[in-house]
């Protein structure tokens, strides 16, 4: 791809002095930054972990943006005025130095007089991923839907470059950090049946099921009847084509359709919902919850799988990275809310794990994978777009290791008269 040089006299140097401003307390600064005419600053150690690529005097104004989100810096780099060779995931506590740092007024001010000398001009903008631009009330049935259609609808193939073989979109379960993500993957397909317990002839209902992979586990292994929802016409249509292929249609299949419009009232022996939590928003919760009560018979138990922010760090409700790019109208529940709100509903908590380690292990091999088809992914997709997934994933996965983020399993049992019907211990889930 041929980029045009922007130069402009002098404009560097003020950069590099600015930046020097801000870093100097940084360590260890085992990265190099690069100039858009051509200069650049070395790392302080040997072979830099990345380069911090300024393509514009404007992407600096962005990194240094007073924002709460980081909205325009993640901007500057979907549009290439900004890039990152090397690790971006060893890139982000860096941007959040820069961004986040209370700096003292002497430090404003110097910074400010030298920001002001930079060029003016805005950068070039390109064409490319535009943010969501969703209507109606916040998830209702329809804006839920075109959230959904902006993340999953984007290409089957760009997802399966880089998903395990299954397009298994959620926490894989690993035995050891340096597995591979395949077999990590099975293991949490396999681990959430283990949880569930389930028995030939069950019926099992899978909300938010993406391209199917847990449904048709379940059915070839456990002899379960399943059902899989998604809002995806996408993932539907590839999770029934994969199932028609396992000779399993008589047993298992996946419909466009959201769980608040099903009506099998006390149907299902097991319900689970994977990575589709997020996206209820948390006025929700308690709808959700009960029509996940509704749909359960007495006795029944329900898996809930999400994302949750620690209860200390408040929601943004300026627009984020997150929500006009990548998972529109998401919300992070902390895991004492979506307790109250399932045991408001009348369910028991019977068991809640934290599988944080886990996701830091499945995005990274997610970035690397997406890193590695590059070129193969610019034939589905275009780079902007790309970009926009290179930053989730590895912004991600630094917001899980640095403790940010937590993603639980949580299970939940609609007592039948005061029995649970679970075993006293959970070895079962444990037996190989």
């Amino acid at each position: 791809m041929t980029r045009q040089v922007y130069r402009e006299d002098g404009a560097a140097k003020e950069a590099l002095a600015i930046l020097k401003v801000l870093l100097h307390d940084y360590r260890p600064r085992d990265f190099a930054i690069c100039f858009w005419d051509g200069s650049q600053w070395p790392a302080e150690t040997g072979s830099p972990r990345f380069r911090l690529i300024f393509r514009h005097p404007d992407a600096l104004r962005c990194m240094l943006a007073k924002t709460t989100t980081g909205l325009p810096a993640c901007e500057a780099y979907i549009c290439d005025n900004l890039d990152i060779e090397g690790s971006l995931e060893a890139a982000v506590p860096v941007a959040y130095h820069l961004m986040g740092r209370r700096w003292p007024a002497s430090t404003v001010l110097r910074v400010g007089w030298k920001l002001l000398r930079l060029s003016a001009s805005g950068a070039p903008r390109r064409n490319g991923r535009q943010p969501a631009r969703l209507h109606g009330e916040p998830h209702s049935i329809e804006r839920d839907r075109q959230a959904v259609t902006y993340h999953y609808n984007l290409s089957n193939d760009f997802y399966a470059l880089w998903l395990d073989r299954r397009m298994t979109y959620s926490c894989a379960y690993f035995e050891a950090a340096d597995e591979d993500l395949d077999p990590a993957q099975s293991r949490k397909i396999d681990y959430l049946c283990r949880k569930l317990r389930l028995s030939p002839g069950e019926n099992l209902l899978d909300i938010g099921c993406g391209w199917g992979g847990l449904v048709i586990h379940a059915a070839q292994h456990y002899g379960v009847n399943a059902l899989g929802i998604t809002l995806s016409s996408n993932q539907a249509e590839l999770a029934n084509e994969r199932i028609a292929e396992a000779g399993l249609l008589n047993r298992c299949r996946v419909r466009v359709c959201d769980y608040r419009d099903l009506n099998e009232t006390g149907t299902f022996d097991k319900l689970v919902s994977v990575g589709m939590f997020e996206h209820v928003g948390e006025r929700r919760l308690p709808l959700y919850f009960q029509r996940a009560w509704q749909l359960l018979r007495p006795g029944g138990v329900f898996l809930n799988h999400g994302i949750a922010r620690p209860e200390i760090d408040r929601q943004s409700a300026a627009p984020t990275f997150m929500t006009r790019y990548v998972f529109p109208d998401s919300e992070l529940v902390p895991i004492n809310r979506t307790l109250h709100y399932a045991e408001e509903a009348g369910f028991e908590v019977r068991d809640v794990e934290s599988l944080r380690e886990h996701y830091t292990l499945t995005l990274r091999h997610w970035a690397r994978r997406l890193e590695l088809h590059h070129d193969e992914i610019l034939q589905v997709i275009d780079e902007p777009t790309y970009r926009v997934w290179r930053l989730f994933l590895s912004g991600s996965a630094y917001g899980f290791s640095a403790g940010w983020l937590n993603v639980y399993q949580t299970l939940l049992v609609k007592p039948d008269k005061g029995r649970s019907g679970l075993p006293l211990t959970r070895a079962d889930w444990y037996r190989s």
